[in-house]
């Protein structure tokens, strides 16, 4: 490892896929990391959306991959079944993987570059991490989380959709933002009693809003937060029969980044057109499709967000930064560390 080192190896993982309309951020971060801070980063990203996946590994499915040359200026290039030297244009050898994002943290840390990895970056994903219920569902936290269980460093990068459309203009600010609060972040890595690592905290989730302030001169506000420990409801709708859908062509869809990506209204995605087209008998028919009503969650009454969550610091515009665990919660209360502590914890009834 060469953690004492000002310049970290990093390996830059997301769950949006290769550079495109559903992954518009990565390779503007990727410039900054190599460029601004003069890293060396190494890419392994999902060759497709895997948005929403969590944490959760294909553990039957042959892993393939492919090699991706990104160009300027917005990093869409050419895919490869073999690996090539670069062609005028090109800045890099990527690797695309036909698995998840923590299938492509744990590939790139144990197969691909093995020992050569200080830091893991996954993101910046298409839309906000704040708040358990996305954060618990994200694939992005969750190829940090499975670095984080490798021991190895790790941050996941969210860019929150406040304006719709996110203007262009807010793009290479909010990079340059991330690249700054990374390289701090790697300088002053946080303690934690409990971390997996050394005592160091295991992974941080940080959260950037994408509003006008970021063209500003003071920029946002950057704060220390805790989760939002919220909840969500419905994640499905019944979906019309084949037949339902033929007659009535205009039938909604989440977009495969995510109910907070740009594509969704602002209000967060609501229960709408899929539920009322499908009655009893396309319900008989068991088919449904995820169409979450995620108003609560994208735009909570601020009454609601509990002060110093990451969800309160995203609802004031400002930037979140909240240390995590790789693991479960758990009670705050816990102090049994030895057999004797235990035995006050022992369950003595019957059952």
């Amino acid at each position: 490892m060469s953690a004492l080192f000002a310049k970290p190896r990093v390996l830059l993982t997301n769950d949006d896929g290769p550079p495109g309309h559903e992954s518009p951020y990565i390779y503007g971060l990727y410039r900054h990391l190599t460029q601004d801070l003069g890293w060396d980063v190494k890419v392994v990203i999902p060759s497709s959306q895997k948005s929403w996946i969590g944490k959760a590994y294909h553990i039957k499915e042959i892993v393939g991959g492919r090699y991706y040359y990104p160009r300027e200026p917005d990093g869409m290039g050419d895919v490869a079944e073999e690996p090539r030297p670069l062609k005028e244009g090109e800045v890099a050898e990527w690797i695309l993987l036909d698995g998840t994002p923590a299938t492509c943290a744990n590939i790139g840390l144990h197969n691909l570059y093995h020992g050569e990895i200080d830091l893991l970056i996954s993101g910046p994903n298409l839309g906000r991490n704040s708040s358990a219920a996305f954060a618990l569902s994200s694939g992005t936290i969750g190829a940090a989380l499975s670095s984080a269980l490798s021991r190895v460093r790790s941050i996941a990068l969210s860019y929150g959709t406040v304006v719709h459309p996110t203007p262009d203009t807010f793009h290479e600010p909010a990079h340059a933002l991330g690249a700054r609060i990374i390289g701090r972040l790697w300088a002053d890595w946080g303690a934690d009693a409990g971390g997996l690592r050394r005592g160091e905290v295991d992974l941080y989730n940080v959260n950037i809003p994408m509003i006008p302030a970021l063209l500003t001169e003071p920029g946002l506000t950057i704060c220390w937060t805790r989760i939002w420990r919220n909840s969500y409801g419905r994640l499905f709708k019944a979906h019309p029969s084949a037949a339902a859908r033929a007659a009535n062509a205009e039938t909604a869809t989440v977009s495969a980044a995510g109910p907070d990506s740009p594509g969704e209204p602002p209000q967060g995605t609501q229960a709408g057109i899929l539920d009322k087209k499908a009655g009893k008998k396309d319900l008989g028919a068991l088919v449904f499709k995820f169409g979450p009503d995620m108003a609560d969650l994208i735009n909570p009454a601020a009454s609601s967000v509990p002060v110093g969550t990451d969800g309160w610091a995203i609802h004031k515009g400002w930037v979140s930064v909240t240390p995590m665990r790789a693991s479960f919660g758990e009670p705050v209360d816990w102090d049994a560390d030895t057999e004797a502590d235990m035995e006050a914890r022992i369950w003595k009834m019957k059952l």
